[in-house]
């Protein structure tokens, strides 16, 4: 009877066996594809990742923005010139070339409303660039051999006795579905991420408006450096799940399988942590408020 009890304890084991390394694939898998997916995402410029959304903002931009923007470059530039008559003793000490001056700033104070989202194009085409030469970097850094690191597994899991197999088997769904989650985490502050440029841009024309008035441009300013906040985020978040992939890649080579297991799930759990902190990171360097 010691034969049928080895076969269908080695029956069992092959079961587990499988099923755990099927989970590890997944798992791995989900750390491979995360590079590739993020990449896609966050390199895609507000036009390209939904053209829809970007025609609906630029039309509300148009509609609404625009007239309101109007507005307060005529206030600006009547009080600019108000405050230039005044300055020089009611135009008794007043140089002509000021007049000169006064007309080139309103020119390109126009020209800026009227090319409002092609300047915000050009901002995230910029942003769009870096991110693609970091992941083509990034990618070649990143991927993880499954095939290798299953097959590297392989004798340590079948000298586990079944219980160590039912328990890292129960240990390995846990971490999949928590993976799942985090991921779906990680999809939604990626696309938060979209919908807040969205967001800025449908307001942009009224902080362009203000740029060539010395009091108000620190209100253009400080938009501008936002747009370049949000555009550099991408290239933040790319970094992270980067060092994420790495530090995964580390791990799945060493002897203690569950101890591998349970640093993934931490090193999830960090990279979903950090790319929520990488708004206000990116907001930091670029002294944008």
């Amino acid at each position: 009877m010691g034969w049928l009890w080895d076969t269908i304890t080695g029956w069992i084991k092959d079961v587990l066996v499988d099923a755990i390394k099927g989970n590890l694939a997944g798992m791995f898998n989900d750390v491979n594809s995360k590079v590739g997916t993020i990449a896609g995402d966050v390199g895609q410029t507000p036009a390209g990742w939904n053209g829809s959304i970007f025609n609906m903002i630029k039309g509300i931009s148009d509609t609404a923005i625009v007239p309101i923007a109007g507005m307060i470059i005529t206030f600006v530039l009547v009080h600019e010139l108000v405050t230039m008559v005044m300055e020089k003793n009611n135009m008794q000490d007043i140089d002509t070339f000021n007049f000169f001056k006064y007309f080139i700033k309103a020119g390109i104070a126009v020209f800026v409303v009227s090319h409002t989202f092609t300047i915000v194009s050009g901002i995230f085409d910029v942003g769009q660039w870096v991110v693609t030469q970091s992941a083509s970097v990034i990618g070649g850094h990143t991927y993880i051999d499954i095939a290798a690191v299953l097959n590297s597994m392989d004798a340590g899991l079948r000298a586990m006795s079944i219980g160590e197999l039912l328990g890292l088997l129960m240990e390995t769904s846990l971490m999949s579905m928590c993976m799942s989650i985090i991921s779906i985490c990680i999809t939604i502050i990626i696309y938060g991420r979209m919908i807040e440029i969205y967001l800025y841009c449908s307001v942009a024309p009224i902080p362009f408006a203000t740029f060539t008035n010395k009091e108000w441009g620190q209100v253009g300013n400080n938009y501008l450096r936002g747009l370049l906040a949000l555009a550099f985020q991408g290239l933040l978040i790319m970094v992270c799940v980067g060092i994420y992939a790495v530090m995964v890649n580390t791990l799945t080579v060493t002897a203690n399988i569950h101890a591998s297991i349970w640093m993934v799930a931490a090193y999830t759990v960090l990279l979903c942590f950090t790319l929520f902190k990488t708004g206000s990171l990116s907001k930091q360097i670029f002294n944008a408020h």
